[in-house]
């Protein structure tokens, strides 16, 4: 079973902890750098929008939608 690892950002000025399967890290890291912004603020661009989700969730749920919206 995938152990969650736990790292804390920096988002909308205060310290935060996120955690999430390396694979979901793998492709948040890889969302940031495609689109040309830093994880952190990638993060609070998601943080931002959340509703009630908690972050962690949210964020999950962010790169499904990613993933699965048409390729331009």
């Amino acid at each position: 079973m995938a152990q969650d690892l736990k790292r804390s950002l920096t988002i909308a000025g205060h310290r935060t902890s996120l955690s999430l399967e390396a694979e979901f890290w793998d492709a948040l890291t890889a969302a940031a750098r495609s689109e040309g912004k830093s994880l952190a603020t990638l993060v609070g661009e998601i943080d931002a929008t959340r509703g009630t989700r908690n972050l962690s969730s949210a964020v999950r749920i962010w790169l499904l939608k990613r993933a699965q919206a048409p390729q331009q």
